[in-house]
């Protein structure tokens, strides 16, 4: 984070809200720092507090770590302009970030990433005070707003619990890591919020720490490598699930004890599957039964473009409505916000990448209030005898089988990217795609690079389009759907592939083989022509 950078977006605000000098903007950081450079997240958020003081702007600067959730929660419950989160996630140690939020208490989306581009490169020279921070934080514009929004956030939290006499019965035992991150106190609150138990916190990684020492990424979406020490200590305790999030606590991982004593973590979109699946119980028992038909009618749920598409079986079935957008939670938030300003009722929104928004108080994934959410609903289905692995298995067979498995390769060398994206549109000659992968036909194909999509009238994209990244989704005559993409933030391609089977259809075991098969035909066919150039994802 530049100073040029943070000057240039306060010149768009500045051009975008002519009540800025009124409202002003809140800035959150995580517990990053960079020794070296002398460099750390609440430093890089004083700085950037100080470019918008030296503006005129009132600034409330939280004075501690928080959630990234807690930024635009802010924004949308005191009505600010824009909120900034100085955070690199999950991300290797060594990165620094931000975020950026817009007033409906949303993450940037076109035109605003674009106009703050163009106001970025007018802004090449620091403003004289922009770097006078001692002055900054003496300024009356200056506001500490952490001791309210974290009483506000957590009423908030509260309305999200529908079993509270069964909550302060649980006898569940639940271990809870932050990755050294800022998680641990906000989920112990969260916990008791919802009247559960708090969790066993790993105390190895109980306090932010920068250096990460006891994980080799900080990302609890790789699984098993990260929740080593958690998995002992629910050995230990004799609990049955364990919660993680990653250092900036947007994310939730879960896993839970099997009977033959191994651990499963659930994949991102399982638990958007068993997440969503609670959420919209706990919603329709709070309905009249009288009228459920109708104001079913009004309830959505999201999802990513590479995520599942269980929710979309379930609303099938359930009278409410699914719809998927880009990659990314900025486009969920955004199209949350549009529906709640329609008078629609928005329950649930997911991606694959372990991220879940469960309340509309907070327009983007949040894994505080997922935690305890997570946390009431184990301990319901334990007062059932029911297992979350359980739950997730009567989900499918209720629902279908909705089987995924992805992965990506490491590539640097944009020029191989581009050679192998431009192959799969030139698969027979200019303008054609591959029409069938390991003997399964192709039977649409959506590319979100050009705008084409086969399933639509003149061949256009209904979803937004970007010639700046690579995606390409293939759907398949045996109900299978993959998706290949660049991400945009690290050096990778990855690709996202599901096998839906409508319900009934329980023979797991040919479901997982048929997708395996996919998988491999896949890499085969459109990856095997660059693969010297591509790294495998390590294990």
């Amino acid at each position: 984070m530049e100073e040029v950078d943070l000057e240039g977006f306060c010149s768009y605000l500045e051009d975008s809200f002519p009540d800025l000098k009124e409202k002003g903007v809140i800035i959150g950081f995580d517990a990053r720092a960079h020794p070296p450079s002398g460099g750390s997240s609440k430093r890089f958020a004083t700085l950037a507090a100080t470019v918008f003081i030296s503006r005129q702007v009132p600034v409330y600067l939280f004075c501690d770590i928080t959630p990234t959730p807690f930024v635009p929660f802010t924004v949308s419950h005191i009505g600010l302009c824009a909120g900034i989160m100085v955070t690199a996630s999950h991300n290797p140690k060594q990165d620094n970030g931000y975020k950026v939020y817009w007033n409906n208490g949303a993450q940037i989306i076109p035109p605003h990433d674009k106009g703050i581009s163009v106001a970025i490169e007018k802004c090449l020279e620091p403003w004289s005070k922009s770097w006078d921070t001692e002055e900054a934080m003496r300024s009356p514009l200056l506001r500490d707003p952490y001791q309210d929004i974290y009483k506000k956030y957590f009423s908030a939290v509260q309305k999200l619990c529908f079993h509270r006499e069964i909550n302060q019965k649980s006898k569940v035992k639940i271990v809870h890591t932050s990755v050294h991150g800022v998680g641990h106190t906000f989920v112990q609150s969260a916990f008791t919020a919802f009247d559960l138990q708090p969790p066993f916190a790993v105390q190895e990684q109980k306090h932010p720490d920068p250096e990460f020492p006891t994980v080799k990424y900080p990302n609890p979406e790789e699984g098993e490598g990260v929740l080593t020490l958690s998995f002992s200590l629910a050995d230990e305790i004799g609990a049955t699930v364990v919660l993680a999030n990653d250092p900036d606590a947007d994310r939730l991982a879960v896993a839970e004890k099997q009977e033959n004593g191994s651990w499963r973590v659930f994949s991102g979109n399982e638990l958007g599957a068993l997440l969503g699946w609670w959420v919209f119980q706990c919603w329709k028992k709070q309905q009249k039964a009288e009228q459920l038909k109708e104001t079913v009618k009004d309830v959505y749920m999201l999802a990513s473009t590479v995520s599942s598409k269980i929710l979309r079986a379930i609303a099938i079935k359930e009278g409410f409505h699914f719809e998927e957008t880009l990659t990314g939670f900025k486009w969920m938030g955004n199209r949350g916000k549009e529906l709640l300003e329609q008078g629609k009722t928005v329950l649930f929104a997911f991606e694959e990448a372990i991220g879940y928004m469960c309340s509309p108080a907070v327009l983007d994934k949040d894994g505080v209030s997922a935690a305890a959410i997570t946390g009431e609903f184990t301990s319901y289905l334990a007062t059932q005898n029911i297992t979350l692995s359980q739950q997730l298995k009567a989900i499918y067979e209720e629902y279908g089988y909705h089987i995924t498995k992805n992965s990506y390769f490491i590539c640097h060398d944009q020029n191989t990217i581009h050679q192998l994206f431009e192959r799969l549109r030139t698969f027979r000659g200019p303008n054609t795609y591959p029409q069938e992968c390991g003997g399964i036909s192709v039977i649409a194909v959506r590319d979100l690079t050009t705008g084409f999509d086969s399933n639509h009238p003149n061949n256009k994209a209904v979803l937004p389009t970007s010639k700046n990244s690579q995606m390409i989704t293939f759907t398949f005559a045996n109900g299978g759907v993959a998706t290949m993409r660049t991400s945009g933030t690290e050096p990778k391609i990855k690709y996202y592939t599901e096998l839906c089977a409508a319900p009934g259809n329980s023979d797991l075991t040919q479901l997982k083989a048929e997708l395996d098969n996919l998988v491999e035909a896949i890499v085969e066919d459109f990856f095997q022509p660059k693969i010297n150039n591509l790294i495998p994802r390590p294990e």
